[in-house]
């Protein structure tokens, strides 16, 4: 599941030890927080490869989805396992871009890391933790409210551009999804049988999910 890898929470932050390396210059201080700022950068740097493995994997998922001779309709009631794929994608992408708004510390940890690397000149020695390069792709992609959302976005939106043909089947099929889990919500009996807040969550945010999708794919929009 793709919840499971919320590998990197939580996120405690290091802002108590970074304060204290500017207030005190002192090589022990220094050495503390960047001791204790290395394995948070590690955290973003693999949740960072995982945005890019998102990126490569969402267009081939939907090819499946929405590629063939099958009608939307169709697609959704023979290939529920890939539908459930999808939805768990954009469970994960929606919690994940839910907690980094809520944790400036990702950003602040960052950016500590990045003056004392560049003050270090780290990528010369065997400490090396990230390029400069790498650094720089991590700095934009956390540099956004939502970062894993406008990875998902732009994947969708390339996979359309790239398959015009399937335009129709597209918007299509994030629009009966979303129907799907609206129905579902709004069914007083099926919420009856959902004992699970996190369900019920888990449906909102999936038909938020595809709206936001079907947005951005669809030549009017929602």
């Amino acid at each position: 599941r793709y919840s499971s890898l919320f590998f990197f929470l939580p996120f405690q932050g290091a802002g108590k030890e970074i304060r204290e390396a500017i207030a005190d210059p002192s090589p022990e201080c220094q050495e503390k927080a960047w001791n204790i700022v290395i394995p948070l950068v590690e955290k973003l740097k693999r949740c960072y490869e995982h945005s890019l493995e998102l990126e490569r994997i969402v267009p081939k998922l939907l090819g499946q989805l929405v590629g063939g001779r099958l009608n939307p309709t169709q697609h959704l009631e023979t290939q529920q396992a890939l539908v459930k794929q999808l939805a768990e994608i954009l469970e994960f992408v929606l919690k994940f871009d839910e907690y980094k708004m809520k944790t400036p510390a990702i950003q602040n940890d960052f950016s500590y890391y990045r003056r004392i690397a560049s003050r270090q000149r780290l990528d010369q020695t065997n400490e090396m933790i990230i390029s400069t390069e790498l650094a720089n792709r991590m700095s934009l992609f956390y540099a956004h409210a939502t970062p894993m959302l406008k990875v998902l976005s732009e994947a969708t939106s390339k996979f359309v551009q790239d398959n015009s043909d399937n335009v129709d089947n597209t918007t299509e099929t994030l629009g009966t999804m979303a129907k799907v889990c609206l129905r579902m919500l709004e069914n007083p009996k099926l919420l009856a049988q959902i004992e699970r807040e996190e369900t019920h969550l888990l449906l909102l945010r999936v038909m938020v999910g595809l709206v936001i999708l079907y947005d951005h794919v669809h030549p009017v929009g929602a």
